[in-house]
């Protein structure tokens, strides 16, 4: 269903993405932030699934500076070199790409941005930083309590694993004391990563109901 293409940062940076389209007219656009396993198949399912919904869904290969066209599983190993991409992060950067996501799809209509795990920390700060937004949703992003003294531009969205080994309640109830105009859902039964089918730790429950509280909450705020 989709397509891969190539973005310009602001910096002049080239990077690639993966882009997928309805089949009718569309009711806007996602930009849709990786895990720190890449643009991998799990992000390109998502982005289909999202054009099914509907939408225009576009996902920045933000590793590009890094490692071109990085793409990654989930064993062990793989997990463990997927980690060396962000024992530094440079969320500047991560922000630049996916500022020019945003504009690469702002002729379609509104615009939201939905994140996971890292992806889930970019899309708050999407929220905080960028411009071009209608609405964001984060997926269990662990960097989110650090900056949560930012206040969004955009409505935000979160959803949180009551078992998530990474990211303690305590960092939630931060996030809640700090940003109240935030809504903010945990899933008793969900650890880290509930949301991809490809993981060990998917939640079927978890993922559904939280897919459909995302997808409701972008059809309220991204109408034109």
């Amino acid at each position: 269903m989709g397509q891969t293409l190539r973005l310009t940062a602001s910096d002049g940076f080239q990077l690639g993405a993966y882009r997928a389209d309805p089949t009718a007219a569309p009711r806007g656009a996602l930009v849709v932030i990786q895990e720190i396993f890449g643009v991998n198949s799990h992000i390109r399912a998502m982005c289909d699934r999202f054009a099914a919904d509907g939408y225009v869904a576009i996902a920045p290969a933000i590793f590009d500076r890094i490692e071109p066209d990085f793409q990654s599983g989930y064993s062990p190993e793989e997990v463990a070199v997927a980690r060396k991409f962000v024992a530094n992060p440079d969320f500047d950067a991560f922000l630049r790409d996916t500022q020019a996501a945003i504009d690469a799809v702002r002729p379609v209509g509104p615009v939201g941005v939905v994140g996971y795990c890292l992806g889930g920390s970019i899309a708050f700060l999407a929220a905080t930083r960028l411009n071009g937004l209608k609405a964001a949703v984060g997926y269990y992003g662990g960097a989110i309590a650090h900056f949560a003294d930012e206040a969004p531009k955009v409505p935000v969205q979160l959803h949180f694993g009551e078992k998530d080994a990474g990211i303690p309640l305590d960092n939630v109830a931060t996030v809640r004391a700090k940003r109240p105009e935030i809504e903010i859902h945990i899933y008793p039964d969900a650890q880290h990563g509930f949301a991809c089918d490809e993981r060990s730790s998917f939640d079927k429950p978890s993922s559904d109901l939280a897919g459909q509280r995302s997808l409701a909450f972008f059809e309220k705020h991204l109408r034109t």
